[in-house]
């Protein structure tokens, strides 16, 4: 398994990498589409449409954003469009996981899809427009997610005692949530800190949000941390209710392309949103 893990992880990065530090911000939107469309084809699986119906939902992300990209929405997204993602994801994401795996299968399946199909479809448009600010902009966004995951993890195993979720995800904790918001902000700190003096990929998303005060870069980050936990919790709703470990093998030791971007699924919308002020 482990090995896996590393020769999944080593593809991975050959591919992104280049991508990713490329000077034009297309070849990284081409190869995300790619992915998101993938993470469609889960969502259409994980919810009740198999074979080529659930090929079918990967195709419309796909063809969504393309006809974004084309008219221009890649480029120059509407500001209001990150807001409506953002409050969305608050408001219906808390609302789902209040009510928990048994209600998931009894809203009705079409729309289902459609959350699917649209969260999907605005992550893509996020990640490009992130991209276009550049590389460390991007980065940064992505790093508040994967650190306060990795801060969660350990700090839930060393202080967890209250239980997050149990019916959705019994190993997270309160105090892994905390820990994680504690991560997320000594990642700011640290990268302000080292910004100040050198910053060869260009402003990071900490550096943006300071701007308007370390008030509201605290209260951002904290903010971001939620809901990181919510697209974390949501997708993994989705798999327990239909006894799924993972949304599916597409990366050998990982599991899906949704299991390693649920967390960025929410955090890339309200990031933009948070930077358009």
């Amino acid at each position: 398994m482990l090995l896996q893990r590393v020769i999944t992880a080593l593809v991975l990065l050959a591919l992104l990498l280049p991508a990713l530090l490329a000077d034009s911000w297309w070849p990284f939107a081409a190869l995300s589409l790619v992915m998101i469309g993938a993470a469609g084809w889960e969502w259409g699986r994980l919810n009740g449409w198999t074979g080529a119906r659930a090929v079918a939902l990967g195709l419309a992300v796909v063809a969504t954003c393309a006809a974004a990209w084309r008219a221009g929405w890649a480029i120059q997204t509407p500001p209001a469009l990150w807001w409506v993602a953002c409050v969305g994801w608050a408001i219906g994401g808390g609302l789902a996981l209040r009510a928990g795996p048994p209600a998931w299968p009894k809203l009705p399946q079409a729309a289902r899809l459609l959350l699917g199909w649209l969260m999907l479809s605005v992550a893509w448009l996020a990640l490009t427009a992130a991209k276009q600010r550049g590389l460390g902009f991007i980065l940064s966004a992505m790093c508040i997610v994967w650190a306060a995951d990795i801060a969660a993890y350990f700090g839930g195993r060393a202080l967890g005692r209250r239980k997050l979720a149990p019916s959705i995800s019994p190993g997270k904790s309160w105090e892994g949530v905390w820990s994680g918001m504690v991560g997320a902000l000594a990642l700011a700190a640290a990268w302000l800190a080292v910004e100040r003096s050198w910053a060869p990929a260009g402003p990071s998303v900490f550096a943006q949000l300071a701007e308007r005060g370390i008030p509201w870069l605290v209260v951002s980050v904290v903010g971001l941390c939620a809901l990181s936990v919510v697209g974390d919790l949501i997708e993994s709703m989705s798999k327990r209710a239909v006894g799924a470990k993972d949304s599916s093998r597409l990366l050998p030791g990982h599991g899906g392309v949704l299991d390693r971007i649920d967390a960025l699924l929410p955090v890339l919308p309200a990031v933009m949103a948070l930077v358009s002020i």
